[in-house]
C-alpha cells in the first residue's frame, strides 16, 4: 500500500477524474496491466473508476462525519464509494489465488513478503493487487484507503479453504482486525471448509522472522486455530523475550506495549 508525502504542490494531489491520462502515475499503470495480462479496455474503465472515487471521497467523508460520531460507522460509510465499488466488482475476477491457500496479515509490509515465501497468495500477489499495491495514487490515505478496505473484503469473500492469517502485532484497529476477519467469519458460516490459520511472528536482530511455538521457541512453522491463543502467545513472547536492542521487531513491541497500556496495564508491557 503506497502512501505519499500529503502536499499542495505534490501532483498526485490533484483531480484527475476528468483527465485520467494526465495523473502522474498513468504510465506506470499502463506498464503494470500489460504486465498483468489485463485487456485494455477492462484497465481504462478500471483507472476512471478509481479517479472517480479518489475526487469524490472526500465529500463521502465530510457527510459520514456529519451524520455520526461512531468511528466504526463512520468507516462504514465511508466505504459507500460507487466508484470504488464498481472498480472492485469489475476487478474480482483479477483476483484469483494463484496458490491453493490464502493468507492475511497485519505488522508490516514484511509480513506480506513473509507469508508470499511460505507458499500463500495475499492480496498484493493478485493479478490487480499487484497493480494497486505500486501505484502512488493520491498522497491523502483518507481518500484511498476506503478503496483498499473494499478490495480487502472483497479478497477475503474468495477464501474457499483455508486462510493463513500472520500477525507480527496486534492492533484492533487494523484492517486485518476490524474488517478482513469479521468478514472471513461470514463466509465461514456459509462454508464450513473455511478455516482460519493464526501464526504469530518475530523478526530477530538478524532480520529472519520466525513463528513463535506454545513454548515460546522461535520455529518454522507455528499454527494456532484461534486469535486469542495466537495473540496472547504473541504478546506473551514480547513482555518476556523481547530484545529491546533488536530494532527489528521495535514496532512490534511498541504496538503491544500502547495497546496493553490502554487496556489497563499500567506499565504496558
Amino acid at each position: 500500500m503506497q502512501r505519499t508525502e500529503n502536499s499542495p504542490d505534490n501532483p498526485l494531489a490533484g483531480h484527475y477524474s476528468r483527465t485520467p491520462v494526465a495523473h502522474p502515475e498513468w504510465g506506470t499503470y499502463q506498464e503494470l496491466i500489460q504486465a498483468a495480462g489485463i485487456p485494455q479496455d477492462e484497465a481504462d474503465d478500471a483507472w476512471q473508476l478509481l479517479l472517480g472515487g479518489i475526487d469524490s471521497q472526500g465529500e463521502i467523508n465530510a457527510d459520514a462525519a456529519a451524520r455520526t460520531s461512531n468511528r466504526q460507522e463512520q468507516r462504514e460509510l465511508r466505504m459507500k464509494n460507487s466508484w470504488y465499488e464498481q472498480f472492485v466488482e469489475m476487478m474480482t475476477k483479477h483476483m484469483e489465488l494463484e496458490t491453493p491457500t490464502m493468507a492475511l496479515w497485519a505488522g508490516g509490509d514484511e509480513v506480506n513478503d513473509y507469508a508470499q515465501q511460505k507458499g500463500h497468495t495475499t492480496l498484493a500477489r493478485t493479478r490487480i493487487g499487484r497493480i494497486i499495491n505500486v501505484l502512488k495514487l493520491h498522497p491523502d490515505w483518507k481518500l484511498t484507503g476506503p478503496m483498499w478496505s473494499i478490495v480487502s473484503k472483497a479478497f477475503v469473500n474468495l477464501a474457499t479453504g483455508p486462510v493463513h492469517i500472520f500477525v507480527r502485532a496486534y492492533n484492533p484497529d487494523s484492517i486485518l482486525i476490524r474488517l478482513e476477519v469479521p468478514e472471513l467469519w461470514l463466509v465461514q458460516r456459509l462454508n464450513p471448509a473455511v478455516e482460519m490459520i493464526w501464526h504469530p511472528l518475530y523478526t530477530g536482530p538478524d532480520g529472519k522472522t520466525k513463528e513463535i511455538d506454545r513454548d515460546f521457541r522461535l520455529v518454522d512453522n507455528a499454527e494456532y486455530q484461534g486469535r486469542d491463543t495466537c495473540v496472547r502467545v504473541l504478546v506473551q513472547y514480547l513482555r518476556h523475550f523481547h530484545d529491546r536492542d533488536n530494532k527489528n521487531a521495535t514496532p512490534a513491541y511498541k504496538s503491544t506495549e500502547e495497546l496493553l497500556a490502554g487496556n489497563g496495564h499500567k506499565d504496558g508491557i
